[in-house]
């Protein structure tokens, strides 16, 4: 007896391009997981890195893209308590994590060792189901749409990046190298803080997400590529540079950005991914005393915090989807998300 398909956005090799709409099996939940019917999968800038081949992570090809998804219970393995079919959920990106190492036993286990996430190292969610560990999942309330509720995991980077791993104050100048999703979320959870000066930077091709930049709360938005980002650091307040700089570009050209504009005694925050390499001295971040905090995925209570800001609305998520999509539109919503003319595309499988 053949096993039930669906339609599925797979990665099946390691070139640019190697990406298609295919039929997979329907998985089965397994003992200690469920089976989620996936409402909505959010398109992530790795998703679209992996595609054009430009990720810095080794993939497990083939493999079903997608890591931002929510959907409903459709069926409870064995050994699993606390769940049922119908529920409501969001699920986190830690797909597989070894339970032993210390990371693991202090809850910190983002930076397991060991760790796989969904849509690189195990079947994501660009499909109509998934198999997920019940260790992954948050009950999300019945006012948080699905298409929403797939901002998530990017708001728990977030999150992460500027409350857990950096500091920012109420009063602080906050500089945001890249206008994507997840500097767009840096933004929202600055202003949050208190941040009252708030600068994005972005690229000529970024114009339409730095107009989403000012309607989500930057005081200013500016086009690096025609406008000197510098000139605009020194005539903030004393003019010795912004306290924060968050880099969520993953270009090593912004790292050398955020190293001038940040001023003595501040933060770099690197949330940004990039194969390059430097190229240059890192002798102002010791000339500066300057902090920098890398941040990388999030854990449970990280989750429970977004969940709550995007269910009270204190995270603009709709100012943020520019598309929401079927799977079959896939193509269109990365390459909406490749060109810069979207911030963020959903796809509702």
């Amino acid at each position: 007896m053949s096993k039930e398909t669906m339609a599925a956005v797979v990665q099946w090799g390691p070139e640019r391009g190697q990406v298609d709409l295919r039929e997979r099996e329907r998985p089965d939940a397994g003992e200690g997981e469920v089976l989620l019917r996936v409402g909505a999968a959010g398109v992530c800038g790795s998703d679209v890195h992996q595609f054009y081949a430009m990720q810095s992570w080794a993939v497990n090809v083939p493999v079903t893209l997608g890591h931002e998804f929510t959907g409903t219970v459709a069926a409870v393995g064995r050994g699993v308590s606390g769940w049922r079919e119908g529920d409501r959920v969001v699920s986190e990106t830690a797909a597989y994590i070894c339970g032993r190492c210390a990371y693991c036993q202090s809850g910190q286990y983002n930076v397991c060792p060991e760790r796989r996430g969904f849509g690189y190292g195990v079947d994501g969610a660009m499909a109509g189901y998934v198999r997920v560990p019940a260790r992954c999942l948050h009950h999300i309330p019945d006012n948080l749409s699905f298409e929403l509720a797939a901002l998530t995991e990017p708001t728990c980077v977030a999150y992460n990046a500027m409350v857990e791993r950096g500091s920012v104050k109420p009063g602080d100048s906050v500089l945001v190298l890249g206008p994507g999703p997840i500097g767009l979320l840096c933004l929202s959870i600055a202003r949050l803080k208190g941040a009252t000066t708030t600068i994005v930077a972005g690229r000529s091709s970024d114009s339409p997400r730095l107009e989403i930049a000012r309607k989500v709360g930057a005081t200013q938005a500016i086009d690096s590529q025609t406008t000197d980002v510098m000139e605009v650091v020194r005539s903030i307040g004393d003019g010795y540079g912004v306290d924060v700089v968050v880099d969520a570009t993953g270009a090593s050209g912004a790292l050398k950005t955020a190293m001038d504009a940040v001023r003595p005694l501040g933060q770099i925050i690197k949330v940004g991914w990039g194969p390059e390499p430097l190229g240059f001295s890192l002798d102002p971040i010791v000339k500066k005393a300057v902090s920098i905090h890398g941040s990388f995925s999030h854990t449970y209570r990280t989750w429970e915090r977004a969940i709550a800001l995007l269910a009270s609305g204190q995270i603009d998520a709709p100012a943020l989807v520019g598309m929401q999509a079927p799977l079959d539109n896939w193509r269109g919503a990365f390459e909406g998300m490749h060109e810069g003319r979207i911030v963020k595309a959903v796809l509702l499988p």
